[in-house]
């Protein structure tokens, strides 16, 4: 019988175009059949925070369009002309072309087409992405890998104090330049020097400096531990893997002692920072205590169906800072079978002895075919996608929208890392509680 997956939340790894868009005056070059890159840009960008083009993205993303004659005779020839032009008329530093599925099946040389610009002192990348390998996380993997094969030299010294930081995946993430801006912030506080190389005014600065740094920190559960490996095989740059989204206090709190402990900080210092933000946090918190603990309108029981950063990161916030309990959480990024048990694992550690029932699926119909068989205590809470609307409705829950396609909402500079995003976190929360309850 045919099987047929409904509401993914995820795209192809050709998706991976839009991590190039995210390091200021880089350029993906589409060696693709056309449509691909309007779609992707469709999902990830205008559909998902309404987070836009800007330069060269959307409909201005260069592409070779390929079609019947470039799958018969090949499309090198026409790839090469393509990366001639784009050098010729963009201004940008660095040129990542990226391979969709006619060009992989068809088997055109991309690399030997990028060699020959290469060979020219021209700044002329390439992965090969094409959609049926896997998400657009996959390929996310597959772009900096080859930036830092095709691209970054070997550093003639490291940089004491500088740390690379490695983790969610912008555009996928609506709320990514936020949550890194967040995790450099809270990395500075430390007195150490953080290196993010996406968003603006990072750019082919922070690029160069990535060998130089004395350490990687990746903040993922699995998205990019290919790359802080291949990183410490290529510079010899050692590696700390923190496999959750600090969101709150007490995340947040754990982070900079496994950050501080790992760096060599002080512990002195280390607990100054915690201290100064918990105070902050808890006068915010103890001020709303009123509505917080409102028993009408406190939502008991969650489910969140969400890539494993969020679901993850923010099960830790919900259960271990504000008190919630969980149901069934649903992983919905395509873990690779490798990382599953790991992340399984993470859901066994809350406060209280308090476990959760993870279901690994990107199948958005499934999921919502068994939520609909809980029975839920009182009104639930739905931390998901655009997508869980209608599901909420029909379950007479609160919902709101964190994972891609997070597309009933604008996003622009919001975390939800650290201890000001647990407090955005359950702002957003209870004022979808408290505009229902009018």
């Amino acid at each position: 019988m045919a099987q047929y997956v409904e509401q993914i939340r995820h795209v192809c790894s050709l998706g991976a175009l839009q991590s190039v868009l995210a390091i200021e005056r880089a350029v993906p070059i589409l060696h693709a059949g056309p449509g691909c890159g309007q779609k992707l840009w469709g999902a990830l960008g205008l559909q998902n925070g309404c987070q836009g083009s800007g330069y060269v993205g959307g409909h201005s993303v260069p592409c070779t369009n390929i079609g019947e004659k470039e799958v018969i005779f090949g499309g090198n020839e026409r790839l090469r002309d393509i990366i001639a032009n784009s050098l010729k008329v963009l201004d940008a530093d660095l040129f990542v072309v990226v391979t969709g599925c006619v060009a992989d099946i068809v088997g055109d040389d991309v690399g030997e087409a990028t060699r020959r610009f290469q060979e020219q002192g021209q700044p002329v990348v390439y992965a090969e992405t094409g959609g049926f390998k896997g998400t657009n996380l996959f390929g996310h993997e597959l772009v900096l890998d080859a930036i830092i094969d095709q691209y970054l030299p070997p550093a003639a010294n490291v940089q004491p104090g500088l740390v690379n930081i490695w983790s969610v995946v912008p555009y996928h993430d609506a709320f990514w330049l936020g949550n890194l801006t967040e995790l450099e912030r809270l990395v500075s506080e430390l007195g150490l020097t953080p290196n993010v190389i996406f968003g603006p005014g990072k750019g082919m600065e922070a690029l160069y400096k990535v060998p130089q740094a004395q350490w990687n920190l990746l903040v993922s559960p699995w998205v990019g531990l290919k790359n802080v490996r291949h990183l410490a095989e290529k510079f010899n740059t050692p590696y700390l893997h923190y496999p959750v989204l600090p969101i709150g206090p007490t995340e947040t709190a754990n982070f900079l002692r496994t950050i501080g402990e790992y760096a060599g900080v002080a512990g002195k210092r280390v607990e100054r920072v915690i201290s100064r933000h918990e105070a902050e946090y808890y006068y915010y918190i103890e001020r709303s205590a009123d509505v917080l603990l409102e028993t009408r309108l406190l939502p008991r029981r969650f489910v969140t169906i969400a890539d494993s950063f969020y679901s993850l990161g923010v099960s830790r916030f919900l259960i271990n800072d504000l008190g919630l309990l969980p149901e069934l959480q649903y992983i919905t990024d395509g873990v690779p079978e490798e990382y599953q048990g790991d992340i399984t694992a993470q859901f066994q550690h809350f406060t209280d002895g308090i476990t959760a029932k993870v279901v690994f699926t990107n199948d958005g119909g499934a999921a919502h075919a068994d939520i609909r068989q809980i029975k839920f205590r009182g009104r639930p809470l739905i931390i998901g996608s655009a997508w869980d609307k209608v599901l909420a409705e029909e379950l007479n829950g609160y919902q709101l929208s964190v994972s891609m396609p997070v597309s009933d909402r604008l996003a622009l500079d919001r975390a939800y890392v650290g201890y000001q995003g647990g407090l955005r976190l359950a702002e957003d929360i209870y004022s979808l509680v408290l505009a229902d309850f009018q």
